[in-house]
């Protein structure tokens, strides 16, 4: 279990960083996972941007969001992970949750429009993403989701589904992996720009329920997943060696002839002095 928990802390870094290269999150949003040997438990960061999220990160926490470890002085508790801990007390199939604010599905959430599956891709956020509003039940609130009851209320209106969009706030998805919850993630955003740009030109055609159902069958298969996990993964390592690459240059020892004065450069032969006559 030891190995597994390792390699769980490793894919979870990762994600954070892939959807932090691709766009999703910025220097908010979170990404979590149920603890592989007890499902009592869920993985995720402390509280730092996802794009800086390494494996030392990784806090374990409870369903109901206690910290099961001390954790190093300074380090602090995503506040939000309310979110994660009441979705997966609601949800024994989900493995993996994600909350953003990204850009193109921020639109939706502050026009409550419905975003719908206008794409193949787009089919793996299902065919009705619910619409839910902090302030039905809570009325004006600080829009960060910290207390119980509003996790619970988020999860209660996520339902069965696996995308839920959250008023004037964001959105947050679920999987039954790391990698279904980033693809799930990163294609409904996908989706939205592609809607967002077809209703400019004045029409949207979404796909029909049983569209939706055939091509998130396919796209959800082990082989999508992992082709475009495998791109994204290596978008955002080439990134990250070239920045370490720059860093490294910057802190090599200068070489030992900088700094010293340059050699005087010689002066022409002195032309010889006619002889005397």
């Amino acid at each position: 279990m030891a190995e597994s928990l390792a390699a769980i802390r490793d894919e979870l870094s990762l994600a954070n960083r892939i959807l932090a290269h691709e766009g999703i999150v910025d220097a908010f949003g979170h990404i979590s996972v149920r603890h592989p040997g007890d499902p009592n438990r869920f993985l995720i960061s402390r509280h730092r941007a996802p794009e800086l999220v390494t494996p030392a990160d990784i806090l374990e926490y409870t369903l109901d969001t206690e910290p099961v470890h001390a954790v190093p002085a300074g380090w602090r508790h995503y506040g939000e992970r309310v979110i994660h801990g009441c979705i997966y007390q609601a949800r024994a199939d989900v493995m993996s949750v994600c909350h953003h604010h990204a850009p193109a599905m921020m639109p939706y959430a502050i026009a409550r429009a419905a975003v719908v599956p206008v794409f193949h891709l787009g089919a793996s956020m299902g065919l009705r993403v619910p619409f839910w509003d902090s302030r039905d039940e809570f009325g004006s609130t600080a829009l960060v989701l910290t207390k119980p009851e509003e996790g619970h209320s988020l999860a209660k209106a996520l339902g069965q589904g696996f995308t839920v969009l959250m008023g004037r706030h964001g959105a947050t998805v679920a999987g039954t992996s790391i990698r279904q919850t980033v693809f799930r993630s990163i294609y409904s955003c996908k989706n939205a720009e592609l809607q967002t740009q077809a209703r400019l030109l004045g029409h949207v055609e979404a796909l029909d329920a049983r569209e939706v159902e055939l091509a998130a069958a396919y796209n959800l298969r082990p082989g999508p997943q992992e082709r475009a996990w495998d791109y994204w993964a290596k978008r955002v390592l080439d990134a990250e060696a070239i920045v370490a690459a720059g860093k490294a240059a910057l802190a090599r020892p200068a070489s030992a002839s900088v700094g010293k004065p340059a050699k005087k450069a010689k002066k022409p032969a002195a032309k010889a002095k006619k002889r005397r006559r």
